[in-house]
């Protein structure tokens, strides 16, 4: 089977293609820049739909900076992005999005119980009083995340492997087509790991798109379908039997990776 691998002088393997409709996250020429230095530069990618995506690449390669600027989160210089062949303004009541736990205050005053709700607003509307019925909607995306006991409890009294189960039930909430998550498994123990696996699998299996920036290599393999990996430039893309190989590997981290590590991963792509 031939080998998806994208060479990363070509900006993208769908470079000139126009947006998919299909495709529930679709870049195109995608360029955002902090200052005079480049953050990612003409990214092209095509996440398919259904699927789990993964987003893998060194530190400082742009993942992050993938998903806030795809969402409209900070600016870009250039690219389109469409959501189900939507802009992303047009689509957002069918994206969830989970950030990073190191990016959030969790110093803010407010329960477990009103985060979840928070994915609800979207709906509600900002001003209209929460009903037992939204009320009885977020208590059940914490179960579905082993956190129901907690709903009163304030946010930051919580570990960081609970508190990222509770930004998951807020994205459940939102009953949502697309979910992005940036890096879910960061600081996270093993069994919210898996227990966050399980229901990402679970809403694949519902025929929801999950994407997600990840940074454990060795796990990529059995949690995803899909992967991207990107360094400034998209380098290579598609499903992860045929993408997720040495060579790909070894051309978006260049030096970083010991040729020891690169024979191990070679081992579990295989």
């Amino acid at each position: 089977m031939p080998s998806t691998l994208t060479l990363a002088a070509s900006g993208g393997a769908q470079t000139g293609a126009g947006p998919d409709p299909a495709s529930p996250l679709c870049l195109r020429g995608l360029t955002v820049s902090y200052g005079d230095k480049p953050a990612l530069f003409s990214v092209d990618a095509t996440f398919p739909a259904g699927a789990m995506s993964a987003i893998i690449g060194p530190n400082g390669a742009g993942k992050s900076t993938l998903l806030k600027a795809a969402l409209g989160l900070i600016p870009t210089v250039s690219g389109q992005v469409t959501v189900y062949g939507q802009p992303v303004a047009a689509a957002r009541d069918r994206i969830a999005y989970v950030p990073q736990r190191a990016s959030v205050d969790w110093d803010f005053p407010t329960t477990v119980i009103d985060v979840v709700l928070m994915g609800r607003y979207r709906k509600l509307g900002l001003f209209r009083r929460v009903s037992r019925a939204e009320r009885a909607l977020a208590l059940d995306a914490l179960a579905r995340v082993g956190m129901e006991g907690f709903a009163d409890r304030q946010i930051g009294q919580l570990s960081g492997g609970q508190q990222q189960r509770v930004f998951l039930a807020r994205a459940l909430a939102q009953d949502a087509d697309l979910y992005v998550l940036d890096e879910p498994f960061a600081g996270v123990d093993a069994a919210t790991e898996r227990a966050i696996i399980d229901l990402l699998k679970g809403l694949k299996a519902q025929g929801k798109s999950v994407i997600a920036v990840h940074h454990d290599l060795a796990t990529v393999a059995g949690y995803f379908d899909h992967v991207f990996l990107v360094n400034v430039r998209a380098m290579a893309e598609g499903p992860v039997e045929t993408t997720f190989t040495p060579a790909a590997l070894a051309q978006t981290y260049g030096g970083r990776l010991a040729a020891t590590h690169l024979d191990q991963l070679a081992l579990t792509v295989r």
